[in-house]
């Protein structure tokens, strides 16, 4: 049993993402509680070329059997922006990362999210960053969205970190996130109402420094740099949101969640609210059919735990 987990149980994945030091705790989750079949990068945190590095730093540190494919360097239409006052400029800045073994499998992201997804239907991605590649195989191949177990996807909320309005994710992207969410494809949405209850603070960093490993001593140090900026940067939060392992999290156990079912559009348009999930949250009987659900809340002491055992076991 793994965290209460069979292996049997174990639901298959496809992790979209761009590394990012909340993204390589996604994998090390993922690589826990999950079936791991790829991982495929986009720009996002940091260029393209950076965040197919450090997936592939984490794929050997982990000893991962998943390949690493590498995708989209620049949104839809906008320009690309990272976000290096948050990551640093490498996207995993404050720790010694070791040099990976050799690079990405294939610079073709987008088939092999097409051919995974139709070669094992019931595949769920999770998406922790930009959603450009999804939306992109969702335009090529429109089937995938009924043969996909669903979409599970870091992003949005009813506040925002990159603008007033709009998370980083969505932001970076919109006109994919307007794809995705209008896809018809099962979504879940881990915004940053949710996230911002699961915090990376100096204290919880003790736990990892406890833990024997390499793993463990590169993300103790990782989390001492993210947490430092999160604390730098802001009036009042006491370490750093870690957002992207909730996308795993709320698939893994959802019993960790309160959610509801809510119809989510994206803003692509406006001067101020560009990039905005906007969740119907009406009473009204004429508002639309839901097509997603968005975690509310969570049991953020349960997910830490979760976290922990990920990279303890991982360390061994």
């Amino acid at each position: 049993m793994l965290g209460g987990m069979s292996a049997r149980d174990r639901p298959r994945i496809l992790l979209d993402c761009d590394p990012g030091h909340d993204d390589v705790v996604a994998i090390t989750v993922a690589h826990r509680f999950t079936d791991l079949v790829a991982i495929t990068t986009v720009a996002g945190n940091a260029p393209l070329e950076q965040t197919t590095h450090n997936a592939c730093v984490m794929r050997d540190l982990l000893g991962l059997s998943a390949t690493v494919h590498s995708g989209a360097e620049r949104p839809l239409v906008a320009e690309q922006f990272s976000a290096p006052a948050v990551h640093g400029a490498s996207g995993l800045d404050g720790a010694d990362l070791p040099q990976p073994s050799h690079g990405a499998d294939s610079n073709d992201a987008i088939a092999v999210i097409i051919d995974t997804c139709r070669s094992q239907e019931g595949t769920t991605i999770v998406a922790t960053g930009p959603l450009t590649n999804v939306a992109l195989a969702l335009r090529a191949a429109p089937d995938l969205a009924g043969r996909v177990a669903g979409i599970s996807l870091m992003g949005g909320g009813s506040f925002g970190n990159r603008s007033a309005a709009a998370e980083f994710n969505i932001w970076a992207d919109p006109e994919a996130a307007a794809i995705v969410f209008g896809s018809g494809a099962p979504l879940t949405m881990a915004g940053l109402d949710v996230t911002h209850q699961l915090l990376v603070t100096p204290a919880r960093i003790t736990d990892i420094d406890a833990l024997d490993g390499t793993l463990a001593r590169v993300l103790a140090d990782l989390f001492r740099f993210f947490s430092a900026m999160y604390i730098q940067r802001h009036d009042d939060i006491a370490g750093a949101a870690l957002h992207d392992p909730l996308a795993v999290i709320g698939l893994t156990h959802p019993d960790l969640f309160e959610a509801s079912n809510r119809h989510v559009a994206i803003e692509t348009k406006g001067e101020l609210t560009r990039g905005m999930t906007v969740v119907d949250r009406r009473t009204l009987v004429e508002r639309p059919a839901p097509n997603c659900r968005v975690l509310e809340a969570v049991d953020h002491a349960a997910a830490w735990t979760l976290i922990v055992e990920s990279i303890a076991a991982a360390s061994r």
